[in-house]
């Protein structure tokens, strides 16, 4: 498993110092000195900082936007920054929209590393020679990215693959980098208010849980077996084959697919394949995964999808997927019936019931604001609907609301723009809000279907059930508290506290009030009564009792002058 382990004497043990370096160097290399500043890192760094040369931003740099510079900044500190912003490219619920937006043009392309390496790793995960596991397999890699690279093999004459394997030392360099980013932004996180607000600690340890499932290539085989049962009856979608017993956490072999890449206009045309079949199968394809299945491929992108003969559908690399539980299918059905329908009141309750939020929107002006969105897109005639730039201002108006979209629930939308990006490629007439009606039709009455009602009635009787087993014991047991004298009840109401401080506050000023009157009545009695001693006829003792209720006075209406209440 990845680790972040408490970093805080990172400066003072020296650990990776030259990566530190580094690090910071590339960070001030694009403009963000400020935030260096800022940070203080001086006081946690006791030496070896002091050892980066300053760097001046180049002109070029400074004009391009913060977000640009970061994604470029992330490119070249490497696979375990370049892996971070791709996390972080699907997650509108811990950065600001322009950057995600940014961070999706993250390029990943690292050179690949020596064939010697590669038998290494396969000897060491199956404790054998590759030779005797593969018939044969090329030296040189097809792919190279910066968790791994992809060679093509044979396990026999008829079985040609694809064998990834994961880039030597990449798990302890991931880690070394994950120590420093983690120290990083608890650095920022203590130091610079702005950056507080985006939680920097929580970003770091959310993208390592994403960065281990992903360095486990035994996760991509699951989810490949797994979109492949989804689809074992649909003979125009191919999922790969996977090799279980030639895979490993470090090695995964798959059939080799030999395609052609989605957006590859002219070799569809060249093998004589239908574009608008193609184009509606594919369409198909992310559909069923979402409003049948929950399950789906999360990065769809031209790359990842393949077209082989008879128009069929292949997706490759599963390392990234999502899943969205029945109930936020249906209340993603529900948003989609209330906007068309134009109960947007319904729909700004939707919206909040699919995000997550520290303080309640004001429900009033998220239905206005729905009300405009809609307006100003699904007025239009659903050819000419641009669903990205739709989606895209949908975020918009979520974070205007301090509103946070579930990663899963982003990545559906996500996966739905890409495939229609595909689509518009392929057939420029495709309307991909009128082929998702049938789908939504569907998912909204699949809830009153005969067999999900029966699901449904079983459930509650069997929670029903439950109840009733457990009911008399948990009656016997309260009433044997009750007798032996254990029972205690624990009420906490919000509130109560400062209600009392005030309670006290007015019962102290009454109590004083009444001191002071009494003073007042008192010295007037002594005086009247001239109770010696007496001072130019007039009682000393009345005197002092008039000064002392002066005193407790304006010391009381000072005390309620400073409250602001008087």
């Amino acid at each position: 498993m990845l680790s972040i382990k408490n970093i805080g004497r990172v400066g003072k043990r020296y650990r990776h110092i030259l990566r530190y370096q580094q690090i910071i160097g590339i960070i001030l290399k694009y403009g963000f000195e400020n935030i260096i500043s800022a940070m203080n890192i001086d006081r946690y760094i006791e030496s070896g900082l002091q050892l980066i040369p300053f760097v001046t931003p180049h002109d070029k740099v400074e004009k391009l936007s913060s977000s640009q510079r970061i994604r470029m900044a992330l490119e070249e500190l490497g696979p375990t920054f370049i892996k971070m912003g791709q996390v972080l490219s699907s997650r509108p619920d811990l950065i600001p929209l322009d950057l995600l937006n940014e961070l999706t043009k993250l390029q990943d392309h690292v050179p690949g590393f020596s064939f010697d390496d590669v038998k290494t790793i396969i000897a060491a995960e199956f404790g054998k020679p590759y030779s005797e596991i593969f018939e044969s397999m090329e030296e040189k890699p097809f792919a190279s990215a910066s968790i791994g690279q992809v060679h093509r093999a044979r396990l026999s004459s008829e079985r040609l693959v694809a064998v990834k394997i994961q880039r030597p030392g990449i798990k302890k360099t991931i880690e070394i980098d994950l120590e420093i980013i983690h120290h990083l932004a608890s650095i920022m996180e203590n130091n610079i208010e702005e950056a507080a607000i985006f939680n920097p600690v929580k970003i770091v340890e959310e993208f390592a849980k994403a960065l281990e499932k992903e360095i486990d290539y035994s996760i991509e085989a699951s989810n490949m077996e797994r979109m492949a049962l989804q689809f074992v009856k649909d003979k125009t979608i191919h999922i790969p084959e996977v090799y279980t017993s030639e895979s490993s956490q470090r090695v995964l072999t798959m059939e080799y697919i030999q395609g052609i890449k989605a957006n590859d206009i002219d070799a569809i045309d060249a093998a004589g394949l239908d574009r608008r079949i193609i184009t509606r199968r594919g369409a198909d394809f992310i559909m069923k995964q979402v409003f049948e299945f929950g399950f789906f491929h999360a990065d769809p992108h031209p790359g990842n999808i393949f077209i082989l003969e008879k128009n069929r559908i292949c997706p490759i690399d599963f390392g990234m997927t999502g899943f969205v539980d029945q109930s936020t299918r249906e209340l993603f059905v529900d948003l989609i019936h209330s906007i068309a329908t134009g109960n947007f009141k319904y729909s700004a309750q939707l919206i909040c019931r699919l995000s997550e939020y520290d303080t309640q929107p004001n429900l009033n002006a998220l239905e206005k604001d729905i009300s405009f969105f809609v307006s100003a897109h699904l007025s239009k005639s659903l050819k000419n609907i641009q669903t990205a730039r739709m989606v895209n201002q949908f975020l918009e108006l979520c974070a205007a609301y301090k509103l946070k979209i579930p990663p899963d629930f982003f990545l559906m939308i996500k996966a739905f723009t890409t495939i229609e990006g595909i689509a518009k490629i392929l057939d420029p007439d495709f309307n991909m809000v009128a082929h998702a009606t049938p789908y939504v039709k569907a998912a909204k009455f699949q809830k009153f279907s005969p067999s999900r009602l029966t699901e449904e009635f079983f459930s509650i009787a069997r929670e029903s059930f439950r109840l009733i087993q457990i009911f008399p014991s948990d009656i016997q047991e309260i009433m044997r508290l009750a007798k032996s004298g254990q029972l205690s009840f624990n009420m906490k109401i919000q509130g109560l506290d400062k209600l009392l401080h005030t309670q006290d506050q007015t019962s102290n000023r009454i109590s004083f009030s009444i001191i002071i009157a009494a003073l007042i009545i008192g010295s007037a009695m002594v005086i009247n009564s001239r109770v010696p001693p007496v001072f130019f006829g007039v009682s000393v003792i009345g005197i002092a009792g008039f000064t002392a209720a002066a005193f407790l006075g304006i010391w009381l209406l000072t005390a309620i002058i400073r409250k602001g209440r008087l």
